[in-house]
């Protein structure tokens, strides 16, 4: 690569990255613009960017502690599913008949959305906490598996083959080859799951929490408190953001090869 390619590759991506700091920007002067310039009659209850902060700054603590509160239900719901997920999609991959076997199952079940057994699950379990867990664990299962399995099955009969001849066994093949093989498909599954996590927590929260981050929201709501209500709403969207990211730069880590 030449150095004037070198820079227009560095020069690409600082224009990239600076685009998304724009429309950020765009969209802060249009909710200034917005509410300073058009005739609301009732501007509690579209809040300027001045009045939605100094609720966020006056709520951190509490916003800290329902961060605290939802965390203690996705954490343990998100990874119990993303590891039950890979391990069953690697093995409902590889066996064929266990492959021929859950395919259809999974193809009925994995597309009802998840918000479907909320109500059901707060009255079956003995806690909220518990069942706000079998929801995001439900809700995140699905994707890691169907892209996990479906990567297994996609690995060629050839490494197993060499596998073979190499004189793995059935674990270690699917440990040494198959594995490594789906983690850029666990990842894709870990994403989409990720997401969900959030949407199925904040909904299962505005049922039966007493606190987080879909109650925070909720609470105010109920009070008309606008400005506290879009200030959760932020900085729900900015903790999501922020696990996103984090998982893409684990991603980037874990993935090195893949570019």
């Amino acid at each position: 690569m030449t150095q004037q390619q070198h820079h227009s590759v560095h020069h690409h991506k600082g224009i990239k990255g600076f685009e998304g700091l724009l429309l950020f920007v765009g969209i802060g002067l249009c909710w200034q613009v917005t509410t300073t310039m058009l005739p609301l009659h009732d501007s509690t209850l579209y809040p300027s960017p001045a009045v939605t902060f100094k609720a966020l700054q006056d709520s951190f603590p509490e916003l800290l502690k329902g961060t605290l509160s939802s965390f203690l239900i996705l954490i343990p719901g998100y990874f119990c599913a993303v590891i039950l997920g890979a391990m069953w999609g690697i093995v409902a991959g590889t066996v064929g008949w266990l492959h021929r076997a859950f395919d259809p199952f999974a193809k009925v079940v994995a597309p009802v959305p998840p918000t479907v057994y909320i109500p059901y699950a707060i009255a079956l379990m003995p806690t909220f906490r518990i069942s706000a867990i079998l929801v995001v664990f439900i809700g995140v299962f699905w994707p890691v598996f169907v892209n996990t399995a479906a990567g297994a099955a996609a690995v060629p009969l050839r490494y197993r083959d060499n596998a073979g001849i190499l004189g793995f066994g059935r674990f270690e093949y699917m440990w040494r080859v198959v594995f490594p093989a789906v983690l850029p498909n666990i990842f894709a599954g870990m994403s989409v799951g990720l997401a969900l996590a959030f949407i199925l927590l904040t909904v299962a929260e505005l049922f039966g929490a007493n606190e987080g981050l879909g109650r925070f929201v909720q609470y105010y709501a109920d009070y008309a408190d606008y400005p506290r209500m879009v200030a959760g709403i932020l900085y729900t969207g900015g903790v999501t953001f922020g696990s996103m990211a984090l998982l893409d730069f684990v991603k980037r880590r874990v993935l090195f090869w893949v570019r």
